[in-house]
């Protein structure tokens, strides 16, 4: 791992850590388990990029030796797609009327909490990167 800074890491604990807080929280304060269905879009999400996506090529990339380029885009786009789709998941119970308004609230900022610990991780992982 190329982050070194300790404080890095611990905000990124922090994050994460709120971030689960909210989503269960979007749970238990309103009595309904059904937003728990984007906890598995968050399981899911990464894995096509990690599959698919590497840019390198000597990453985490399972295909990525010949056709590099095709498997990455459909990396990017199996990865939005799942990222859409943990956002639209809360949304579209909430329009049924399955959860509140207010799980819909606690659904979408612990999906935005984690995005941007997910974007503080790969921000400080790639100014680290040229140390090597």
């Amino acid at each position: 791992m190329a982050i070194q800074d300790s404080r890095v890491i611990l905000v990124l604990a922090i994050m994460f850590t709120t971030g689960a807080l909210l989503q269960l929280l979007g749970c238990v304060l309103f009595n309904n388990w059904w937003p728990m269905l984007v906890g598995i879009m968050y399981v899911l999400v990464p894995m096509p990029y990690l599959f698919f996506g590497s840019s390198s090529g000597d990453g985490y990339a399972l295909y990525g030796s010949t056709i590099q380029s095709g498997w990455m885009d459909a990396g990017k786009f199996l990865t939005g797609f799942s990222a859409v789709g943990s956002i639209a998941i809360p949304a579209i119970l909430a329009h049924a009327k399955i959860i509140t308004i207010g799980a819909l609230i606690m659904e979408l900022a612990a999906a935005m909490v984690l995005g941007a610990t997910v974007l503080t991780y790969d921000y400080f992982n790639s100014k680290d990167i040229g140390f090597f």
